[in-house]
C-alpha cells in the first residue's frame, strides 16, 4: 500500500449516539416473498393473501353449481372476513384497497341469496348475462391490489453473500470548527448523521431487523414522505418503503477474530438519504468491508437528529443550467468536507479518543466494540450521483482515501488537482439523452489521473439502477432500467467489491478483467492513456 499524504484536519468534536430501538410493530406483519419472476419479488403480508384468496374465492362461489354455492360463499366469508379485520388493525395499505372494494360488490351480489333462503324466502339470482359484467369488473378489481403491490412493493432486501452476517448502527458527529453554511446562525456548527454497516457475528435466528429507512418506524415514514415529495410522488404510492426491514441487525456483535475492517465512505445523490444504497452497503459489510453513509443535512431530502429535530433539504435548482452549476459546486465542496470529517471521525473511534462528551460511541464507561478494528489506512470514498462528484473532490482534496468509486455522477468542481488514486466510475449507457457535458467531464477526470481509472458502462442500466430504488419502484426501463429487481443491486455491489478488493486488499489480477463481465469497460493509464477494452 503505497504511503499516504495528510488529511484535513480536524479539532475535537462532539458526538452524539441516538439510542436504537427497533421492536416488531404491528404495523408490520409477517410477510412472504412470492415471486412473480426470478428477478421481481413481490412483497406481501400473510393477511393480504388471505384476503386476496378470499376475495377471489367469494367472486367464483357465484358461478358455482347451486349445490356448492352456499358452502363456497360461507368458506370465502369465513377466510375474508377476519383477515380483513386484521389488516385493520395492522394497517391497510393501499394496494388492497381495490381488492376490499371488489370484495365488498361481489358480496353485495352472493349474500342477498343466502339470506332470502336463510327467511324462507324464495332466493332470487341475477341472470348470467347480466352478472357477468358486474363479475368482470369486481375481478379487475380485485387484480389491481396484486398489479399495484408488484409495482409499488415492501422491498425484499437480497440476503448478503459474504461470510460475515452484517451489523447496522446509527452515530450523530458535529464539527465545531466548521460552521453550518445553509444557516445564518454563526454558533451552529456542521453535524453529520451517519450509519455504519460492518461485519457482524451471526445473531439468532428470530431477531428484528433494522428498519430500512430509519431508527424507528417513524423515522421511516417521515423519511420515505420526504423522498416521495422530492420526486412529485403522492407519498402513498411508496408507503411500503416506510414497512421494510434491511438483513442488518442493529447493534449486532462485531465479527470475532481480530481481523481489521477496510473503510468505505459513501454520499448519497441529491435528495438522497444515507440508506438509498442498504443493499449495496450490506453486501460490502458481508465481505469484511466497514460502510460508512452520509446523511448531509439540508442537502438530503430530510435529516432527522438524535434530539428529534426534523432538518428538510433547502437545495433545489435553480431551473438555469450555469447557475445550477455554480450551485451543485458549491453543494458538492460541503458534501467533500463531510466526508474527510467523517473519516477522521473513524479514525479516533478507531484509536478509542473520546469526543467533547467523554464517550466514544458505545455504552458510557465502555470502549466501543469497533475501537482496534477499523483499518482507515485502507479506505474508499463513494458516491452515487452528486454524491459521486463529492466523492471524487474529497479523493482530490484528501490522500488518506486509497480509492474512489462514482456511481453515475456527474463532476463537479474544479479538476485540479488531478486524481492520485485509482478510481472507477459507473455509468449507465450513454444515449441521446443524455447530458452532452457528461462524458466529456468524467472522460477528463478519469484521464488525468495519475492512478489507473476504470469506467464501467452498465448496458440496460438507468440511473436509479445504482442505488435501491429497483426494489420498490415500478420497473420502468426509463426510472430503474431493466436489469430487474434482483440483478440491479447484486450487479453494482460486484463490481464494487472486484474493484475494492483490488485497490484496498492487494487482491492480485486486473479488476477490469472482472469488470468486463458486467458491461463495457474503458480503463485510462497513469499517463492519461486510454486503453479500450477488448
Amino acid at each position: 500500500m503505497r504511503r499516504r499524504g495528510p488529511g484535513a484536519e480536524h479539532g475535537r468534536v462532539t458526538e452524539t449516539v441516538p439510542g436504537l430501538c427497533l421492536p416488531l410493530s404491528m404495523s408490520l406483519p409477517l410477510s412472504v416473498s412470492l415471486p412473480l419472476s426470478p428477478s421481481l419479488p413481490l412483497s406481501v403480508s400473510l393477511p393480504e393473501v388471505l384476503v386476496l384468496l378470499g376475495a377471489v374465492a367469494l367472486l367464483v362461489a357465484r358461478w358455482l353449481p347451486p349445490a356448492a354455492r352456499r358452502p363456497g360463499t360461507l368458506a370465502a366469508g369465513a377466510l375474508l372476513v377476519p383477515s380483513a379485520i386484521v389488516l385493520g388493525v395492522v394497517g391497510i395499505r393501499w394496494q388492497m384497497l381495490p381488492v376490499l372494494a371488489g370484495a365488498a360488490v361481489a358480496s353485495a351480489f352472493a349474500l342477498p341469496p343466502l339470506l332470502r333462503r336463510r327467511t324462507g324466502r324464495p332466493a332470487r339470482r341475477v341472470r348470467w348475462w347480466l352478472a357477468l359484467p358486474g363479475s368482470l369488473a369486481c375481478a379487475g378489481l380485485i387484480a389491481t391490489g396484486p398489479v399495484a403491490a408488484w409495482a409499488f412493493p415492501v422491498p425484499v432486501f437480497p440476503e448478503p453473500t459474504g461470510d460475515f452476517a452484517v451489523g447496522t448502527r446509527v452515530l450523530q458527529w458535529t464539527d465545531p470548527l466548521r460552521p453550518e453554511s445553509f444557516t445564518a446562525d454563526p454558533d451552529d456548527r456542521r453535524t453529520v448523521v451517519v450509519q455504519l454497516w460492518y461485519p457482524a457475528r451471526k445473531s439468532p435466528a428470530g431477531v428484528p431487523r433494522a428498519q430500512y429507512l430509519g431508527r424507528t418506524q417513524d423515522e421511516a415514514r417521515t423519511v420515505s414522505g420526504a423522498l416521495a415529495d422530492g420526486a412529485g410522488l403522492p407519498g402513498f404510492l411508496v408507503d411500503g418503503v416506510a414497512r421494510a426491514r434491511s438483513r442488518a441487525v442493529v447493534d449486532a456483535p462485531v465479527a470475532g477474530g481480530g481481523e481489521r475492517f477496510p473503510v468505505v465512505l459513501f454520499s448519497p445523490g441529491s435528495g438522497g438519504v444515507r440508506s438509498q444504497n442498504t443493499a449495496w452497503a450490506e453486501e460490502l459489510a458481508s465481505h469484511g468491508y466497514l460502510v460508512a453513509a452520509l446523511d448531509h443535512p439540508y442537502d438530503s431530502s430530510v435529516v432527522v437528529l438524535a434530539d428529534g429535530r426534523t432538518i428538510r433539504a433547502t437545495t433545489a435548482s435553480s431551473g438555469d443550467r450555469d447557475r445550477d452549476e455554480e450551485l451543485a459546486v458549491g453543494w458538492t465542496a460541503v458534501r467533500a468536507a463531510d466526508l474527510g470529517f467523517v473519516l477522521t471521525r473513524l479514525e479516533r473511534l478507531d484509536r478509542g479518543e473520546t469526543g467533547e462528551t467523554g464517550e466514544t460511541g458505545g455504552t458510557s464507561g465502555t470502549a466501543d466494540p469497533l475501537t482496534g478494528r477499523l483499518d482507515t489506512g485502507r479506505a474508499a470514498v463513494t458516491g452515487h450521483s452528486l454524491g459521486g462528484a463529492a466523492a471524487l473532490q474529497a479523493a482530490r482534496q484528501d490522500h488518506r482515501f486509497d480509492a474512489v468509486v462514482d456511481l453515475d455522477g456527474y463532476p463537479h468542481g474544479p479538476t485540479a488537482p488531478a486524481l492520485a488514486q485509482p478510481a472507477l466510475a459507473l455509468t449507465q449507457e450513454i444515449t441521446a439523452g443524455t447530458d452532452p457535458r457528461y462524458l466529456p467531464r468524467l472522460t477528463e477526470a478519469l484521464q488525468h489521473n495519475t492512478a489507473t481509472s476504470h469506467r464501467l458502462t452498465v448496458p440496460g442500466a438507468g440511473h436509479l439502477t445504482f442505488m435501491d430504488g429497483p426494489l420498490y419502484l415500478p420497473p420502468v426501463p426509463s426510472i430503474v432500467g431493466t436489469l430487474g429487481r434482483a440483478e440491479s443491486p447484486r450487479l453494482v455491489a460486484a463490481a464494487t467489491l472486484a474493484f475494492l478488493d483490488a485497490t484496498l486488499r492487494g487482491r492480485p489480477g486486473d479488476p477490469a478483467d472482472t469488470l468486463r463481465s458486467y458491461g463495457t469497460v474503458s480503463t485510462s493509464g497513469a499517463r492519461g492513456t486510454a486503453t479500450p477494452a477488448p
